[in-house]
C-alpha cells in the first residue's frame, strides 16, 4: 500500500483534493476545475495516480505546481494572520455572534443574523465571479472598528460592495438617503463613499462604491446616485461582462496588496 490518503477541501467556491501522508504532509493535489494534477515531487507520481483514480474525470494533466508568479510569491510570505483572503462572507458577525450569540428567545429577530445572511448571499454570488478572473476578499477591516463587507477585484476594476438586507421590502434610494419599507431613512451612501475613499487611498486605485440590495421587493432611484452602483443581489453576477479597466497583470497585484491586512492599517 501506498499510505497516501485524499482530503478534500473547498476554497471560494473551488475543490481540490489534497494527496497527503501518513504524518498528514502534501504530496500534490489535484484541481477539479483545470484537471490537473500537481506533483511536489516526481518520486511519488505512480502512487499518487492511484490513490487519486477514483476522484479523476476526464484527462488530467500531471507535473509539478505552475511557477507562481512575483504576486503569488507575495502571498506565500504573508504570516496566516494578516491574511485577509480566507475570510468568510459575513467573517467579522460570524466571529461576533460566536462571542456573544445573544438571549435564547428574542421579541424580535437579531439584527446581526439579518445582516449576515444579506452579507452571505451577496458574497456568495461574488465569489462565483472567480473563474471570470475576478477576485473577492470579504470582511475587509478598517481603523476604528468599521469594515468593507466585500471587496471586489477584477478586469472590470475595484468595488467595494456592502450588502443590505432587504427581503420582501420596497427601497427607496434617494442620495444619500436609503429608506428600507417605512423605516426612517439613512444617509447610507454618504457611507459607503466614505469607505470607497479609504480603500483608494490604501491601494492607490481607483475603488468604486456598490450598493447590493439583498432580495428587495421593489427599488425606486429618484436619480442616479453620484458615483455609487446600486444593485440587487441577482444582478451581482453581471460584474462579469465589465472588463477594460484592469490588465490580470494588476488584478493579481491588487488582489496581492489588498489581502494582506497591513495595507488597511493607515487609512
Amino acid at each position: 500500500m501506498s499510505g497516501l490518503r485524499v482530503v478534500p477541501a473547498f476554497r471560494l467556491g473551488r475543490e481540490r483534493l489534497y494527496v497527503c501522508r501518513e504524518d498528514g504532509s502534501n504530496v500534490a493535489w489535484y484541481d477539479r476545475e483545470t484537471g490537473r494534477v500537481n506533483l511536489l515531487g516526481e518520486d511519488r507520481r505512480d502512487d499518487v495516480l492511484h490513490a487519486l483514480k477514483p476522484f479523476l474525470t476526464g484527462p488530467v494533466t500531471v507535473g509539478p505546481p505552475p511557477v507562481p508568479t512575483p504576486a503569488e510569491l507575495a502571498r506565500l510570505t504573508l504570516h496566516p494572520d494578516d491574511d485577509l483572503a480566507p475570510n468568510r462572507p459575513g467573517e467579522a458577525l460570524l466571529i461576533a455572534l460566536d462571542r456573544d450569540p445573544g438571549p435564547a428567545r428574542r421579541l424580535r429577530p437579531d439584527p446581526r443574523r439579518r445582516a449576515l445572511s444579506a452579507e452571505q448571499a451577496a458574497g456568495q454570488a461574488l465569489d462565483r465571479l472567480e473563474g471570470a478572473g475576478w477576485h473577492t476578499l470579504h470582511s475587509v477591516p478598517l481603523p476604528g472598528g468599521d469594515r468593507i463587507h466585500h471587496l471586489v477585484i477584477g478586469p472590470g476594476g475595484l468595488f467595494a460592495v456592502h450588502a443590505l438586507y432587504a427581503r420582501r421590502a420596497r427601497v427607496l434610494v434617494a442620495d444619500p438617503m436609503v429608506a428600507l419599507g417605512r423605516r426612517e431613512a439613512e444617509p447610507l451612501l454618504r457611507r459607503l463613499r466614505a469607505d470607497a475613499d479609504r480603500a483608494s487611498y490604501a491601494l492607490t486605485a481607483e475603488v468604486r462604491p456598490l450598493l447590493a440590495l439583498v432580495e428587495p421587493a421593489e427599488v425606486t432611484i429618484t436619480a442616479p446616485p453620484r458615483g455609487v452602483r446600486v444593485l440587487r443581489d441577482a444582478e451581482l453576477p453581471g460584474l462579469a461582462r465589465l472588463g477594460g479597466v484592469l490588465k490580470p497583470a494588476d488584478v493579481e497585484a491588487l488582489h496581492g496588496m489588498a489581502r494582506d491586512r497591513r495595507t488597511w492599517g493607515r487609512v
